[in-house]
């Protein structure tokens, strides 16, 4: 078995693992098996390239080859680092993108390490200590953070200790090592605090969900770091505020404006306090508490937990509404709870909605800064609605896959003359669970923003966005819903949203247009209503034959 150099650089702290009572050379012996398996690995980077037919990775560890994408998103730190001589600011942002990327790959990579029982069901029935196999597992995932955050930390450390030295440079090692032990133990936390309240299906299903949050808070997060900084005539001015104590790349930030520049504000000395005794306290509690985190695993293991029912009289009065037949209404029902209830789709296709979410915001916050609260709500800003929508091309690409795709041998035994109530239900399931909600959500704000003025260009948005979604449906290559690997998944299918997205642009416009005319709007609606009675009768007529020739 292949020796790694990692476990020759932990035998180096042999005595300090026996001193907490864990079983040194087991513990050994079952990292050196992990890390062993784990070269064949995807990890997440890799998500969208899918396998190559033959394509066989011996032992090769693919995780390695994964640290050169890594290094490369790791260069966008490198103008912050060298920026200037304001370490607070320049910092706070480092490590701000730094704990993103960090926790980004830590949920989608090794949530399924740090959640794994199956250490409980086959070394944990052998005489092995549970602190050993706990130990075991959180190393695991500390040697693989320990690869990811050096490729991706690698550039901007060069450019420090060339730009500013030294002590700059230690200090600077130091702390990515506290984030990264901070970043890891409170999610064991957060993982510890859901399976003592809810079952693991909860867990499972906040893993999936999760994905929406980060989606959000790489878009917006950084906000609330950005609003700390005072940018006026090119100098930076901290503003210190009681709730900043709650954002630890602040902490971070902190420390080299105390250690470095010698400036001893309160704020500044609580904020590194906080750097670096919160790491190494949430430590020693996590290790406290493994034997009951490991415990609580058990839950992921009870195949009884009780799963959310989708409430069926809903989806019945929905289908009824707007679905034009039993068969239309069947796949609808179909569509809305694969959709709902399969990890890996939503693990595909939750980001392109949380965005969906932020993106019609994002840019009142840099209007705000040169128009009144009052010249926006009179203008037609509203119309940022239609970024909404950007959820529709990604959702109609990715409608075709599924990670239980073998199931889809039940098409076969349907009488169906034709597949086109497949597609027209699950088209519509699409609407009503994934974009539907968000546009509702969004109308309410607006109109309480614009006010009901406002109104018939929501209809006119409600109308372009349905008639988007077939011109997206009929733009893809055709394969029933939920029957295909995500392996196969097809580069060349992403290029097909770039001019989509043009289109979408385009009927925004032409909305824009309509409203300088009197009455423009409302003969644009009609006009649409018009076209999606046309395009959804007309688009949706395929063929057997025509799966067939395009499979």
């Amino acid at each position: 078995m292949r020796e790694f150099v990692s476990l020759k650089v932990l035998d180096r702290f042999q005595a300090l693992f026996v001193r907490l009572g864990i079983d040194y050379p087991m513990m050994r012996k079952i990292l050196q098996i992990k890390l062993t398996i784990d070269g064949r690995r995807m990890p997440t980077i890799f998500n969208q390239t899918g396998k190559k037919s033959g394509d066989e990775t011996g032992d090769q560890n693919i995780f390695v080859k994964s640290l050169g994408l890594y290094a490369l998103l790791g260069l966008v730190m490198v103008p912050l680092v060298v920026m200037g001589d304001n370490y607070m600011f320049q910092m706070s942002l480092v490590f701000g993108v730094l704990m993103f990327l960090v926790m980004t790959s830590l949920i989608s990579d090794f949530s399924t390490v740090l959640l794994d029982i199956r250490d409980r069901n086959i070394i944990a029935s052998k005489p092995v200590n549970r602190r050993t196999i706990g130990m075991a597992k959180t190393l695991h995932i500390l040697i693989y953070l320990f690869f990811l955050t050096g490729a991706l930390c690698i550039a901007p450390m060069i450019a420090a200790f060339a730009k500013h030295g030294v002590l700059f440079f230690l200090l600077f090692v130091v702390e990515i090592v506290l984030a990264d032990v901070l970043i890891i133990v409170l999610t064991a936390f957060l993982y510890m605090l859901i399976l003592k309240f809810f079952d693991g299906e909860k867990l499972k299903d906040m893993i999936n969900n999760v994905q929406i949050l980060l989606s959000i808070v790489m878009t917006v997060g950084y906000q609330f770091i950005g609003r700390s900084f005072d940018l006026m005539q090119l100098q930076v001015v901290f503003e210190p505020k009681w709730w900043q104590a709650l954002i630890p790349p602040l902490w971070f930030g902190a420390t080299f404006e105390w250690l470095l520049r010698g400036q001893a504000a309160p704020h500044f000395i609580t904020f590194s306090l906080l750097a670096f005794a919160a790491p190494v306290v949430s430590l020693l509690l996590y290790t406290r508490l493994l034997p009951f985190f490991e415990r609580s695993l058990q839950k992921l293991a009870n195949d009884s937990a009780k799963r959310r029912r989708e409430n069926g009289r809903w989806l019945e009065v929905v289908s009824r509404v707007i679905c034009s037949g039993r068969e239309e209404r069947t796949f609808f029902r179909f569509g809305s709870l694969m959709m709902g209830n399969e990890r890996e789709f939503k693990l595909k296709v939750y980001p392109s909605l949380g965005l969906s979410i932020v993106f019609p915001f994002i840019f009142f916050i840099n209007v705000l800064r040169n128009q009144s609260f009052d010249e926006i709500a009179a203008s037609k800003w509203y119309l940022n609605i239609y970024f909404c929508a950007l959820l529709i091309p990604t959702v109609i690409m990715m409608l075709r896959y599924s990670g239980k795709h073998k199931g889809s041998w039940l098409y076969k035994t349907m009488p169906l003359p034709s597949p086109a109530p497949i597609f027209r239900g699950t088209v519509k399931a699409l609407l009503v669970r994934l974009f539907m909600p968000v546009y509702l959500l969004e109308s309410v704000i607006f109109i309480s923003l614009f006010g009901v003025r406002i109104v018939p260009d929501l209809i006119v948005v409600a109308l372009s966005v349905l008639l988007y979604t077939v011109f997206c449906f009929l733009a893809f290559r055709k394969a029933l819903p939920f029957s295909e690997s995500f392996e196969a998944v097809k580069q060349k299918d992403g290029f097909i949203v770039i001019p989509l997205l043009l289109l979408l642009a385009l009927l925004a416009g032409i909305h824009l247009a309509s409203t300088f005319v009197t009455g423009g709007v409302y003969a644009y609606m009609a006009l649409l209503a018009v076209l999606n009675i046309v395009v959804w009768r007309k688009g949706f007529s395929i063929s057997w034959d025509d799966l067939r020739d395009k499979g």
